[in-house]
């Protein structure tokens, strides 16, 4: 069956991306320009309704939502070990990901985002303020995390847990958070950005690991 993802640089959707190329999936990776409304153009619509990245297209059946991308990338590759096979671990390692994507992705949308919120203008700078003090500490949890694992997040392969950790500590930099402050996160996002497989996937998206810039 081909693969085929759609994927915007930098954006939650370099989870799956990355996850094709370490599993060493054939797969044809599809650019959409969120910054022009490719999102939302009709041809688009028609696969996601939602109009978000990442989407995965696998043998005609289009597949929405990142959480489920990554389940069945890891369903797909076993060999992968992207995700811990069974047990405990799994179990772990799946709520970890899911308090990624339903709580520290959730916030930074009110960093980036907050006119999703409202149309005040006045209110939108009260939410991505205390949104970004938020953020800061949901990173704080996520180091700790960081700080007790290994050699990856989610045992001994590099995998889902890997993915999302980089990005969500890259998006800090956006919030104003210096990722060396998170000395164990960013170890981490480096060295899985070094990995053969990841650092196709960066240089395709021409990603800067570090985008923090000091006020």
């Amino acid at each position: 069956m081909s693969l085929k993802l759609f994927y915007a640089p930098g954006a939650c959707s370099f989870v799956p991306h990355s996850l094709l190329e370490l599993a060493g999936a054939e797969f044809e990776p599809a650019l959409v320009k969120l910054h022009k409304g490719e999102q939302r153009s009709a041809e688009y619509l028609a696969l996601n309704p939602h109009g978000q990245v990442p989407l995965l297209v696998d043998g005609g059946e289009a597949i929405t939502q990142i959480v489920a991308i990554v389940l069945h990338i890891d369903a797909r590759f076993p060999q992968a070990g992207l995700l811990p096979p069974s047990g405990m671990a799994r179990t772990r390692a799946l709520s970890t990901l899911m308090w990624m994507n339903n709580t520290v992705h959730p916030t930074f949308t009110h960093v980036f985002m907050p006119q999703k919120f409202t149309d005040d203008a006045g209110a939108q700078a009260a939410i991505k303020q205390h949104a970004v003090a938020v953020y800061r500490g949901l990173l704080g949890e996520l180091e700790a995390t960081a700080a007790h694992a290994g050699p990856w997040l989610g045992g001994e392969h590099p995998g889902a847990l890997d993915a999302y950790a980089l990005t969500l500590l890259r998006w800090g930099g956006f919030a104003g958070i210096d990722p060396e402050t998170c000395p164990a996160t960013w170890t981490l996002a480096q060295r899985f950005a070094a990995l053969p497989a990841v650092a196709r996937v960066v240089e395709r998206e021409k990603l800067q690991l570090n985008v923090y810039k000091p006020a």
